[in-house]
């Protein structure tokens, strides 16, 4: 038992580092092309690299028993187009050098998803989760207030698309892996019109005159899927608890990224608003720690 949870927790770590740092990297790096043609290759090769999971771990039944379930059906479009938008926005942040106010919107996530079960799902709010909701509150109000410029809009979107698209996946028990291809079948047709727009107007970084490029761009695809499935199993071996703990490398990368490596702008206020968060964040830490 104790060996599970160890390794579950190194497999959540590893999937959470590699959201928070190598996945900033890769994206960062393939954004010269223009985030749209990223956004469109992450679509692309995301259902790819499923497409090829699920025939590797035989999981087509699994597959064909989803789709057969109108709830499940509805709820991977709505999740779809959720996810589909938080990738958008997060490789907008990157590529336009906001990867801080990115990192604000998956501090904040977690505790937006806390309140999110309290209004759809009737979910208890102790004391502690009261305090970091209302922190959350209270800096973006603080933001609006004294520098509406500062507000990472970005950073919202992101953490309110994702905590969103958890509330859709929560309705429904379908595993993640194949809850993900469904969402990516349903967002692959505007991928393939945009890619066939971008080439039709010769605006294309992905063509066979630079394979190596062709070969990178490619990555995207497991960029996304392995850290999901290194995340998922971890969650799988020791439980949600500590796996949400965890979870709080990704932003601090990040952020670390962001400020230290990229040199992105950080204003005071944003700096406040910020301390106003970790302390939100601590809270809600503190009471998942008292939990488990």
């Amino acid at each position: 038992m104790n060996k599970d949870f160890n390794k579950g927790l190194f497999l959540t770590s590893l999937g959470s580092f590699w959201w928070g740092f190598i996945g900033v990297i890769y994206f960062e790096a393939i954004s010269f092309i223009g985030y749209i043609e990223v956004i469109v290759h992450r679509c692309l090769w995301t259902a790819v690299a499923l497409l090829i999971t699920t025939t590797f771990f035989f999981k087509w039944d699994e597959f064909l028993r989803t789709i057969k379930v109108k709830k499940n059906l509805f709820n991977l479009f709505i999740s779809g187009f959720l996810i589909f938008s938080n990738w958008s926005v997060w490789i907008y942040a990157v590529a336009t050098n906001r990867i801080i106010d990115a990192s604000f919107g998956y501090f904040i996530m977690p505790i937006i998803s806390v309140l999110l079960g309290f209004v759809f799902f009737k979910e208890k709010l102790n004391q502690k989760r009261i305090i970091s909701i209302s922190l959350v509150i209270f800096s973006i109000f603080f933001l609006i207030f004294f520098s509406i410029k500062s507000i990472p809009w970005v950073g919202l979107l992101v953490a309110i698309s994702w905590a969103f698209y958890n509330l859709f996946r929560k309705r429904i028990n379908v595993q993640t892996d194949i809850g993900l291809l469904i969402e990516s079948l349903y967002i692959l047709p505007i991928a393939l019109i945009v890619f066939y727009m971008i080439i039709d107007k010769g605006v294309n970084d992905f063509n066979i005159e630079d394979p190596s490029l062709m070969l990178f761009l490619t990555l995207a695809g497991p960029m996304t899927v392995i850290p999901l499935f290194l995340y998922v199993r971890g969650v799988e071996l020791c439980g949600l608890g500590p796996t949400g703990m965890v979870f709080y490398i990704t932003p601090t990368l990040q952020f670390l990224l962001g400020f230290f490596y990229y040199n992105e702008e950080f204003s005071t206020t944003k700096f406040v608003s910020f301390i106003i968060i970790w302390i939100a964040v601590f809270i809600y830490l503190k009471d998942l720690y008292e939990k488990n």
